[in-house]
């Protein structure tokens, strides 16, 4: 069966596109060369990796996520055995795609990006937005390589190592009682209006936070945008409770939120570079990586100096 590396790489970006077309403009080559590889490699394995539709695109099979996995874990293997070969003479260069947490990706993609073309000027990284069952999908559908996000709702087919641990806040309104106070106790927020982060899992999580106080929440407004909660905290609409925090506290329309410490216990959210479990880490990707912790520690250093 000679299955080549040619088709198991034309295959899998096909896979991560869900498009021939796309594949071939990621690849450099003809639309037709692509779809005759995929085409010969289901021949030869004897198996229909893609249900084709002309208005959607292509839809991987369940046979087809099955083999896209060994498929990119045969080409993660074969690149970390010339790497091995090359040893220091290895330049870091291709492709890493990676799907970062909406919330995430004001904070930390911009100076990453600025940090790999810096240090790295052959890797390209591709990037996503997307919430947090959307970086999982994409991980698990061999969309992405690597992910960027929260550790909330991942499956065990993922393995996440922890980047930061973020301590929730209040997000209150500029004028609100509390707002010059170093800390309040959640049970002080009693009755008191909230906004809402809606997005899959955040949402339980701040619901939780609250429970957990004993406050049963008052959810009044609610959005998927961080930025829309912020300024109707702004406004004077309600509190929010919130992970990540501004370099200032402006929001879109020049208002300003007052955040403030939630005294006693509550749960940190652990910030995580994830990866399908059975994925060898190339060096591309332990370059990303690499350039994430720098990023995050180079945010966490420079909160730090700026005064509360």
């Amino acid at each position: 069966m000679d299955v080549t590396l040619t088709q198991l790489r034309y295959f899998s970006e096909a896979a991560a596109r869900l498009s021939m077309t796309g594949a071939a403009e990621r690849l450099n080559v003809a639309q037709s060369a692509v779809s005759s590889a995929v085409a010969q490699l289901e021949r030869q394995i004897g198996s229909q990796f893609f249900i084709r539709q002309r208005s959607k695109g292509l839809v991987l099979t369940p046979a087809g996520e099955l083999f896209l996995r060994d498929a990119q874990a045969v080409l993660a293997h074969v690149e970390e055995a010339v790497e091995h070969a090359r040893g220091e003479q290895t330049t870091i260069a291709g492709n890493v795609r990676l799907a970062c947490f909406s919330t995430l990706a004001p904070f930390l993609l911009p100076g990453l990006l600025v940090r790999l073309r810096a240090d790295h000027p052959n890797l390209e990284l591709e990037v996503v937005e997307a919430d947090a069952a959307g970086c999982s999908a994409a991980l698990l559908s061999g969309q992405v390589d690597v992910a960027l996000c929260y550790d909330l709702g991942l499956p065990d087919d993922i393995a996440a190592t922890a980047v930061h641990a973020a301590r929730p806040y209040l997000a209150l309104p500029p004028n609100h009682r509390f707002a010059h106070r170093a800390e309040v106790a959640l049970t002080e927020m009693r009755n008191e209006p909230f906004v809402l982060l809606d997005l899959p899992h955040t949402k339980e999580l701040m619901l939780s936070i609250l429970t957990n106080a004993g406050v049963e929440p008052n959810v009044c407004f609610q959005s998927g945008s961080y930025e829309t909660v912020r300024t109707f905290v702004a406004n004077g609409h309600g509190y929010s409770i919130l992970h990540q925090r501004p370099q200032h506290d402006f929001t879109y329309d020049g208002g300003t939120v007052a955040p403030v410490a939630i005294k006693g216990d509550v749960p940190e959210l652990q910030t995580v570079i994830a990866r399908l479990r059975t994925q060898r880490p190339t060096a591309r990707i332990r370059a990303v990586g690499q350039a994430v912790r720098q990023q995050v520690a180079g945010l966490s250093a420079a909160a730090s100096r700026t005064p509360s």
